[in-house]
């Protein structure tokens, strides 16, 4: 799609716990109001999709103690959106400066706790076929699962190098099995500007960090054991990186407050 100018650049991934008693009014707000207002109208976000983790994908994620969750039960929601490539800054000045207008003007919901809200640099996608979905179009297409993966690197090792792991080795016979993903998304850390909202944490070694989207046409959850259950041990196997997370998520329905009762 590159050659139409329509090329995925950067993306906000932004993981969040509502509070307990505010879930249905978190999710209406958001679906209703922020994910719209908060982004979507935003010149260059051009996509954006919505997931949850009810407690029995939360019950999945591994391993417990991980940079990415202070505990295995928190971060319920998770929203990513598409940024076109080459308009990263204006888009990310036009973000902040948005979001502190809507803090202003009372537009921000206050029972909820940002638990992992970051930019992140698109590096590479994979395709299970050479035809297939092309990243730009996966928060179009409403994949039922999604499963985040991330590690961070250790020694020598290069994203290059997992990169090739991942194309070589773990993604050939996980993308012909019937639980493997359909599409992968590689990203890294990109800083936050210094005006941004202080409730959103920063990431600690950002430089070594990877977090990659494996986009499935299933709930991940149903073959977890057999699929994505060893995705941390392979990874660690290859000398290349440490794994810190792996979570499943299904999509939300929007206009809807399904999955509101069957978060913990």
């Amino acid at each position: 799609m590159g050659d139409k100018g329509i090329e995925l650049g950067t993306l906000l991934f932004t993981m969040v716990e509502p509070d307990k008693g505010h879930e249905v009014e978190y999710n209406r707000w958001y679906e209703r109001d922020h994910f719209y207002a908060g982004c979507m109208v935003g010149a260059y976000n051009f996509a954006g999709d919505r997931f949850v983790a009810t407690a029995r994908h939360k019950a999945l994620r591994y391993p417990l103690d991980s940079p990415m969750t202070p505990d295995p039960a928190s971060g319920s929601y998770l929203a990513i959106y598409w940024v076109l490539a080459g308009h990263h800054d204006e888009w990310n000045r036009w973000s902040v400066d948005n979001v502190q207008w809507l803090h202003a003007n009372g537009r921000m919901f206050p029972n909820r706790t940002h638990i992992h809200t970051v930019l992140y640099d698109h590096a590479w996608s994979l395709q299970a076929t050479a035809d297939g979905t092309p990243v730009e179009l996966a928060l179009d297409r409403d994949y039922p699962g999604l499963v985040v993966n991330v590690g961070e690197l250790v020694g020598d090792a290069t994203h290059a190098d997992i990169e090739e792991w991942t194309r070589d080795e773990w993604a050939p016979p996980a993308m012909i099995s019937p639980w493997g993903p359909d599409l992968i998304a590689s990203s890294t850390p990109l800083p936050l500007l210094d005006d941004a909202p202080a409730d959103v944490p920063r990431v600690a070694n950002a430089d070594r960090r990877f977090l990659q989207l494996h986009f499935c046409t299933s709930d991940p959850a149903d073959t977890w054991d057999e699929g994505y259950g060893r995705f941390g041990a392979e990874l660690e196997a290859s000398g290349l990186a440490t794994h810190l997370w792996s979570a499943p998520f299904i999509q939300t329905v929007f206009g809807t407050d399904t999955y509101t009762d069957q978060l913990w």
